[in-house]
């Protein structure tokens, strides 16, 4: 799994379409190689982002769960200690 894509189901509050988007981006330079495509290759590399973001947007609208939402600031935390223990 790429690194940069964070988990966005179940968290109050919800993702944002900024944070789809940007996961959706994330994606489509991992699949396609690269960070930043040529001229040839960014109407469809854009156009793919476009359709990533409506897919994903609408699958985390119809996930269900039965956990209780995941605080963010509590998860970012605990992602921070993990980091920091890594580089001990």
């Amino acid at each position: 799994m790429c690194r940069s894509i964070k988990t966005l189901h179940n968290f109050e509050p919800p993702a944002t379409a900024e944070e789809i988007e940007a996961a959706a981006i994330q994606f489509v330079r991992k699949l396609s190689g690269t960070r930043s495509p040529s001229r040839a290759n960014q109407a469809t590399f854009d156009k793919a982002v476009v359709e990533i973001t409506a897919s994903a947007t609408q699958l985390l609208e119809h996930l269900v769960t039965q956990a209780p939402a995941k605080n963010r600031d509590a998860e970012a935390q605990k992602a921070r200690r993990r980091w920091e223990a890594r580089g001990k």
